[in-house]
């Protein structure tokens, strides 16, 4: 039975990071740039929710709906004040290495108000765990949680952009952001709606993550936030079935790899299996290649 209990931790750590990388992959889809601040959003949801809930003693659902809220405002402000003046820049470099000084300023501001030391998160998740087979195969709320919220959310996100005037936008700015702008869609407005959205999906990843894992620091949102754009990649970035997809199949790959191979090599062994698939296919499983007229 122990195969079916990793099975299900690794689909709940899977989970949580397809909802990081369903943000990845949007920004990446619509502004064609890499957030590499978005692990530390994601970081600051848990914090926001942990202040709220933890020391206020606020009722979670205040914590995770405030928290969904600020992290939202901030990544219109980090795409408005970061983002947008170099997007017309000569070099996709000066974008990167803002995301990553974003990143760092983020985490040195949560150092500066919380401290180094890991705090005790309080799950924010009352769902009773469920017992399989006469009790060997425990499957905790949180787990049920995760993967429930992850469906929901790629579901809306799917219909969100098929079906509304915004995602609709969001498509045809991916598609050519000249052409956009010509016919009238508000090119600046739909890319901080996609950060808006990313940034909220961050927040609930961040809650999600510390419920199921109990400890926050400044630093908490790094290697998730790095996973799940290696998840993004290997499902193929700009596809949302792809994220959920290589997330959920990310956090298997993880955990079967810590509990069958080595605890030690666990990331060694995710970041391998990444290389595999690109170069079988380097768009990713649900990537397509894209045609440039010349």
């Amino acid at each position: 039975m122990s195969f079916i209990t990793y099975l299900v931790q690794g689909v709940s750590l899977g989970s949580v990071y397809a909802i990081i990388a369903l943000g990845y992959t949007m920004v990446y889809g619509i502004a064609k740039m890499l957030n590499f601040a978005h692990g530390d959003v994601i970081m600051v949801g848990g914090f926001t929710c942990f202040t709220l809930s933890s020391s206020m003693g606020l009722p979670p659902i205040v914590g995770v709906l405030v928290s969904i809220v600020f992290c939202t405002i901030l990544g219109v402000v980090i795409e408005r004040v970061a983002y947008r003046p170099l997007r017309e820049a000569a070099s996709p470099l000066a974008v990167l290495i803002t995301a990553i000084g974003v990143s760092y300023l983020l985490q040195n501001v949560a150092l500066l108000i919380f401290g180094s030391n890991p705090k005790s998160f309080t799950s924010v998740v009352t769902i009773p765990a469920i017992k399989l087979f006469e009790g060997q195969v425990t499957i905790s709320g949180e787990a049920i949680v995760t993967l429930i919220c992850c469906v929901v959310i790629m579901i809306g996100l799917t219909l969100f952009i098929n079906k509304t005037k915004g995602g609709q936008a969001m498509l045809a700015v991916s598609e050519d952001k000249g052409a956009a702008q010509l016919m009238g869609i508000n090119v600046n407005g739909t890319i901080a709606l996609t950060f808006a959205i990313g940034s909220g999906l961050a927040a609930i990843a961040g809650v999600l993550l510390c419920s199921t894992y109990p400890s926050l620091t400044p630093y908490t949102g790094s290697m998730p936030g790095i996973k799940a754009f290696v998840a993004a990649v290997f499902g193929g970035i700009g596809s949302i079935p792809g994220a959920m997809i290589g997330g959920i199949l990310l956090g298997v790959i993880e955990i079967f790899g810590k509990a069958y191979i080595s605890s030690q090599m666990a990331d060694a062994i995710v970041f391998s299996v990444l290389i595999i698939v690109l170069l079988v296919k380097p768009t990713g499983i649900f990537g397509k290649k894209i045609q440039e007229k010349v």
